[in-house]
């Protein structure tokens, strides 16, 4: 195994340890936590990076990565919901879309179409990792101003995976003719 899918499953072992320091009643948690987490999302593109590089892309490390990807997202967002910090329908926004787009990928693949990230799609990413970290950080530094910058991050987060989402398959839409 080389080493980018080492990365990659490294990223998925510390989801569970995510979510219990993020959950657990201890204190700075939620400082721990977001750091946790955020050095999980960085390994997703050092995985990558390491992959193109070394010229050492797989089957598995297509398969793994966004999948990695989606995980730690979604568990993410579940534990900003369990703590009240986050409506279930954002949530719920960010997960259908993911559910979406793996599924239009798996349409395409079985047609031998294999289709890119896009930019919208990195931006929306970034725009997550941002909105989830400052949720999880209770809007710090910005709450000592009255800024809200953690609800107005997850709001252009919110947005930005809907545009990219709806995106991602209008670029794409020639695979629903190959299935007709």
């Amino acid at each position: 195994m080389n080493l980018a899918n080492r990365i990659t499953i490294f990223r998925i072992l510390l989801i569970p340890i995510f979510m219990v320091l993020a959950l657990v009643d201890i204190k700075y948690n939620r400082l721990i936590s977001a750091l946790v987490f955020s050095f999980a999302a960085i390994t997703d593109s050092l995985d990558g990076y390491i992959a193109r590089t070394r010229n050492q892309i797989t089957v598995f490390g297509k398969f793994a990565d966004p999948l990695a990807d989606k995980l730690l997202i979604s568990a993410a967002l579940l534990v900003l919901v369990e703590l009240g910090d986050l409506s279930s329908w954002m949530a719920f926004i960010i997960i259908a879309r993911e559910f979406i787009i793996t599924g239009f990928r798996v349409l395409a693949a079985a047609e031998g179409v294999v289709i890119a990230a896009s930019w919208w799609g990195k931006i929306k990413t970034i725009t997550q990792i941002v909105a989830i970290v400052a949720t999880l950080l209770n809007n710090f530094p910005f709450s000592y101003i009255g800024f809200p910058f953690s609800k107005i991050a997850m709001g252009l987060a919110i947005v930005l995976t809907i545009i990219s989402g709806f995106d991602y398959i209008y670029l794409n839409r020639d695979i629903f003719k190959k299935d007709s």
